[in-house]
């Protein structure tokens, strides 16, 4: 019995990795022993974060930065500032940031970290005395050429300025050691669009190739997303522009349900994008559109509320796709799963969605986040690249980039599908599996590195 405690977010991440790379592993055994290895991540710190409330009063958060593996590059990964926040979350979180960075093609590591903090509700001055505190003991571990942190969930540009700020301020010198940045000081065109349009051209390639049918120019195709934060406001407006039809939105209060054949309009996207970024929610939705036109379900979730959906990108947080959900997206006719957010499905889930691609023809073709959403972080590694030569690339650059990132991820993701899935057959209808393609490819090149720099042999 493992005397290790009890960490259900990473075990889950772990597993689906183990599982994915059961044929690889049986056919190179020796690679069982990089698997030990990568499991561990190489260094974990937790500190105490004391900053003072607009009462004066003294508070105190853990904060944590998980540096989870270096051999392809500097550790880079979001911060994450929310109440859930704890080990098992950001080593889960690393753990699919290595993998996911290495399917970019770019030299990047993987690494985690956060706060339990919670900055909803709170005040600027109280966010910026809490990054201040956050980032004097970050700092002692951080480098542009060590680990490169950027934004996740709770921080945005705002506590990107004020991370930035006291790094600079602490160490006295101006360097990429922070992506997501504003653009007149050191941040990067299309950071903020990134990983949703990253997504939409992922799931472009899908479409494709399993059900062209439904192409994103058509607003026929119906488009389900839930979250309605950064990744799930550009990932919709990317849909709208294409031309299909974004359905319902969600955030963790509950669901937004477009009625009408029109579903959901930019203007009505970039309005739910200025609530949000005043801390509101979509319960107050009708406060500045016509209710007649969506319903909202308080406490609940999108997925079971459809009778027809073709496309659907979970795009709030782990887990958000049940097994019970899953069976009713594919009762409802959908084609292409993507996940937007880390492991939005759960492993059930994603097991029914796996035995609807095995059975061939209409089945549900399934893409796990770490191929899928890693637009994000590309485009952070195109902002550090712009950093080390102090220069801005145009919007259309960096566009094209990410395009070329997601298209080669992709294709790596589905020529090692094709040869790892195991019950994938040339000539027959079963799409090859990309949660296995993702996970070996990823994997192999982790550990290919890992190995030439004697890291297990």
């Amino acid at each position: 019995m493992s005397q290790l405690p009890s960490e259900p977010e990473f075990e889950q991440a772990l597993a689906e990795l183990t599982t994915s790379l059961g044929s690889f592993l049986k056919a190179h055994p020796g690679y069982q022993k990089a698997l030990d290895t990568v499991q561990v991540p190489e260094r974990v710190i937790q500190f105490r974060v004391v900053w003072e409330d607009d009462q004066g009063q003294a508070q105190v958060n853990r904060g944590f930065r998980v540096q989870y593996n270096s051999s392809l590059g500097p550790y880079k990964g979001g911060l994450r500032l929310h109440p859930s926040v704890n080990l098992s979350i950001l080593k889960f979180l690393g753990f699919e940031q290595t993998f996911k960075n290495a399917l970019t093609g770019l030299n990047m590591g993987g690494g985690k970290g956060g706060s339990d903090f919670d900055p909803k509700g709170k005040s600027d001055a109280e966010i910026r005395r809490f990054c201040v505190s956050f980032m004097t003991q970050l700092s002692k571990h951080i480098g542009q050429d060590i680990d490169v942190p950027a934004g996740d969930i709770g921080v945005g540009g705002r506590e990107i300025g004020y991370l930035f700020g006291a790094y600079r301020k602490l160490r006295n010198e101006f360097a990429g050691i922070l992506t997501g940045k504003g653009l007149h000081w050191g941040g990067s065109n299309i950071r903020p669009e990134a990983t949703g349009y990253g997504l939409i051209y992922f799931v472009e390639h899908m479409i494709q190739k399993a059900c062209p049918e439904y192409s994103l120019s058509k607003p026929s195709t119906l488009v389900a997303i839930s979250g309605s934060g950064n990744v799930s406001q550009f990932t919709a407006l990317k849909v709208i522009e294409l031309g299909a039809t974004v359905v319902s939105l969600s955030d963790s209060k509950g669901a937004l349900i477009a009625t009408t054949d029109a579903g959901f309009s930019k203007d009505i996207i970039e309005s739910i994008g200025q609530l949000k970024l005043k801390g509101g929610f979509l319960e107050s939705f009708t406060d500045f559109a016509d209710g007649a036109n969506y319903t909202y379900h308080p406490g609940q979730r999108p997925w079971k509320h459809f009778t027809k959906v073709h496309i659907v990108l979970p795009g709030a947080t782990q887990n958000e796709v049940s097994a019970a959900e899953a069976e009713a997206l594919v009762k409802s006719g959908a084609r292409i799963v993507a996940e937007g957010s880390n492991m939005g499905c759960t492993k059930e889930a994603i097991a029914v969605f796996e035995a609807s691609r095995k059975k061939g023809g209409a089945g549900v073709w399934y893409a796990p986040g770490k191929a899928s959403n890693c637009g994000g972080v590309a485009v952070s590694g195109l902002e550090m690249a712009q950093n080390s030569q102090r220069l801005t690339w145009s919007p259309e650059e960096v566009d094209a980039k990410l395009k070329n990132i997601m298209t080669d991820c992709y294709h790596t993701c589905l020529s090692a599908g094709e040869k790892w899935s195991g019950e994938h057959n040339a000539g027959s209808d079963v799409l090859p599996s990309l949660l296995a393609g993702a996970n070996v490819a990823g994997f192999i090149k982790v550990a290919d590195a890992m190995k030439a720099q004697g890291d297990w042999w």
